[in-house]
């Protein structure tokens, strides 16, 4: 009895910040918007604790803001921000590159890699999240097999803060299809050790991924602003 009253409200903390970050993700909460505890609790049905515990962990992860006694804020969209994250992911996903074509011997970790995006077009997977996911655990194991945990570990950091726009790279069709072509040829220079052109690749793919989350996120802000603004006057 003890232990599934101890459990619960943990379960409910991480009910309300699952809640909460999807909000953010999808623009209901919008950048800059702010909020009290008190709101949030009486909207999901529950107590500050929770609340303010979900919140905190929200901004462990850079998307909200404490303001001290006039509530919380979702983080303001900051381009700047997100593209010195993209740049520094470049950097160590490319090092990461030149360890394993230069150094690595056993390639099972990339033989993993293989087998899930070098596949005909008909066994190629097309649920956008599901790639989401899967387009993550590739970059990270691309760091990982390089064999340097601490890379690794600030470069899941990166992932992290990231997947709130790299998510919607893989809203439309093409871009799937893109993300399958590109890993393709870049598992292929890697396992035939091309450091030059693994790199060159690589570069290309991040790049090609950050110039569409930009045209997406500003389109869905736009709209989302306009949601906002249509409801302000509805209301009225």
């Amino acid at each position: 009895m003890n232990a599934k009253a101890n459990k619960k409200p943990e379960n409910l903390a991480e009910r309300i910040y699952l809640q909460l970050k999807q909000d953010i993700f999808d623009f209901r909460l919008m950048p800059g918007d702010r909020f009290t505890e008190n709101e949030v609790a009486e909207r999901v049905g529950a107590s500050r604790t929770p609340v303010r515990e979900a919140l905190f962990r929200l901004q462990r992860e850079s998307y909200v803001d404490v303001l001290y006694r006039s509530g919380w804020q979702v983080k303001p969209f900051d381009f700047k921000y997100f593209e010195e994250l993209y740049d520094v992911r470049t950097i160590l996903e490319c090092a990461a590159v030149r360890k394993l074509c230069e150094h690595t011997t056993e390639h099972d970790m990339l033989d993993e890699l293989v087998a899930q995006w070098c596949v005909p077009a008909e066994q190629r997977l097309t649920d956008g999240p599901t790639v989401s996911g899967m387009d993550e655990r590739f970059h990270e194991q691309l760091v990982m097999a390089a064999g340097n945990q601490e890379m690794a570990r600030i470069h899941q950091d990166l992932t992290e803060r990231l997947r709130i726009i790299r998510r919607l790279d893989f809203t439309k069709p093409p871009r799937l299809e893109a993300t399958y072509n590109e890993h393709q040829a870049v598992l292929e220079a890697i396992l035939h050790r091309r450091v030059e052109q693994a790199q060159m690749l690589l570069r290309a793919h991040i790049e090609e991924s950050r110039n569409e989350v930009r045209k997406i996120t500003v389109h869905m802000l736009h709209e989302a602003n306009a949601r906002s603004q249509l409801h302000a006057v509805d209301n009225n």
